[in-house]
């Protein structure tokens, strides 16, 4: 099985940086990656010298592990930004946030990526009216989220509800909570992405 099944919070502590994969738990004391901040492994805490393509591979390693892709879908839509006028890297996060899956968990509907697309399989949601069961759908400006009204019972998703007060909600996105809504108000551009990440890189690698 080509999915990573192992405990996600080594994958944090590998890419040395936190990347919310278990929701509310890496807000806590009980986050892995804060009580043991050093790469996993009987080495993880000796001297790592990266070489170039090192820091490549890690950064690209580290967005595909963070917004959950395989490596054939992360290639895929690196291709497809790559088409796609303006600049490429650019263009990747911008895809990358606008998934459905993604979209579903900056508003408040999941607490992970991996909650929110396990939600939008089970066809949990709908945009502009009609289910949408495909995590790697592409919202478009003006495209309403709405939680279906058979799925609004759902423990997850009204437990991920009351915990969004905790958590920013992107501008570009707005979420109705008493409606079990949300709107696309604008796609998103690259200073909306607050997470550290050196897209340059992933374009350096895949250009070789």
């Amino acid at each position: 099985m080509a999915r990573y099944c192992g405990p996600v919070c080594r994958i944090c502590r590998r890419e040395n940086q936190k990347l919310f994969l278990k929701g509310d738990r890496c807000n806590t004391e009980k986050c892995a990656f804060e009580r043991r901040g050093y790469p996993p492994g009987q080495h993880g805490q000796g001297r790592i010298k990266f070489s170039e393509y090192g820091l490549q591979l890690r950064e690209k390693q580290k967005i595909k592990r963070m917004y959950g892709l395989l490596e054939k879908q992360f290639r895929n839509l690196f291709e497809k930004a790559e088409r796609t006028k303006g600049i490429t890297g650019s263009n990747l996060l911008t895809m990358l946030e606008r998934r459905l899956d993604n979209v579903a968990y900056r508003v408040g509907f999941a607490n992970s990526r991996v909650e929110a697309r396990h939600l939008v399989r089970h066809g949990h949601f709908t945009i502009n009216g009609q289910k949408v069961d495909v995590p790697s759908y592409l919202v478009e400006k003006g495209d309403v989220l709405e939680i279906r009204e058979k799925s609004r019972t759902t423990a997850r998703i009204l437990g991920a509800l009351e915990s969004v007060k905790r958590r920013e909600i992107p501008q570009w996105l707005e979420l109705e909570s008493a409606q079990y809504k949300a709107r696309v108000r604008d796609l998103p551009s690259r200073d909306d992405m607050t997470a550290p990440m050196e897209e340059r890189l992933v374009v350096e690698l895949y250009s070789k």
